[in-house]
């Protein structure tokens, strides 16, 4: 991790909001990406999600979803049927069986309910704290940072933090900003991880937030070749499902349900959108 040298901790403090500021700017749609109805949805569809991509789990969530509606049908799944239907997720087996175990530990102990408080939600098999958070932030409108890899990634390379520890990382980044940010300030900083400042070739070159990162310079700063870096919406290609997410973003969430669909269908979004086909619904 990069530091800025000499930067005091209001220096820092005022650095980081500035950073959220213009991810904000930047990201006015951002939302969570794994698609859901209800907190047991949520629930389910995160701790599926861990070792794989929300795309994948939000191809695999409505068969779920159809087939087990609520904690009780789930409770009372056919494990080899519940793993048949999210093997393509990994690990499906141990998935699988943290997904019943939840599911009856919910019927059980909260009447079908999901509760809604850390403390609850972290004694439920296969959740922890990311996954609380996700819950609580999305399902429920409390506070919460989601620690995720792309959350570690790029909370040290923004020198919010030098640690690893999840649990650290949340009160390092926490202390900087305020409660009601929390929530909104996870999904911008993943939105950026994803689609810009990835793992192995951030694209520097093409940043908005450059000019505040003491990271920049290692990844690719051409800009040219950065903008050839960078994904979902953002990538090349994708200018009008940006521009569809930008003019309303309270619908960004649909748009991207539709650009995913039409992915994995092998077709144009103007198909999945016209009336006289068979894609739509």
């Amino acid at each position: 991790m990069k530091t800025v040298e000499h930067e005091s901790a209001l220096a820092l403090k005022r650095r980081a909001r500035k950073i959220n500021r213009e991810l904000a700017e930047m990201y006015p749609y951002a939302h969570a990406e794994l698609d859901f109805r209800n907190p047991f949805e949520l629930v389910v569809a995160t701790v599926l999600s861990a070792q794989t991509t929300d795309v994948r789990i939000n191809a695999v969530t409505p068969a779920l979803f159809a087939r087990y509606p609520d904690a009780l049908a789930m409770s009372q799944a056919n494990s080899v049927e519940l793993e048949e239907i999210i093997r393509s997720t990994g690990f499906f087996r141990a998935k699988a069986a943290n997904l019943l175990a939840l599911a009856t530990r919910i019927v059980d102990e909260y009447d079908g309910v999901v509760p809604d408080s850390l403390a609850a939600l972290i004694t439920l098999p296969g959740v922890g704290r990311k996954t609380a958070n996700v819950v609580l932030g999305n399902a429920f409108g409390v506070p919460g940072i989601t620690v995720d890899t792309h959350f570690i990634r790029l909370a040290r390379r923004f020198g919010w933090t030098d640690s690893l520890d999840p649990v650290r990382i949340e009160a390092d980044v926490g202390a900087l900003f305020e409660s009601k940010d929390w929530t909104m300030l996870s999904h911008r900083v993943v939105f950026h991880g994803r689609r810009i400042c990835h793992a192995r070739k951030p694209a520097c070159g093409v940043c908005p937030i450059a000019h505040l990162c003491p990271a920049y310079g290692d990844g690719e700063v051409d800009p040219v070749k950065a903008a050839k870096l960078l994904k979902y919406e953002m990538a090349p290609g994708q200018e009008t499902l940006l521009a569809r997410m930008l003019a309303d973003v309270g619908q960004a969430a649909v748009f991207r349900q539709q650009s995913q669909r039409a992915a994995r269908l092998g077709i144009g979004v103007g198909e999945l959108l016209d009336p006289d086909t068979e894609y739509l619904g």
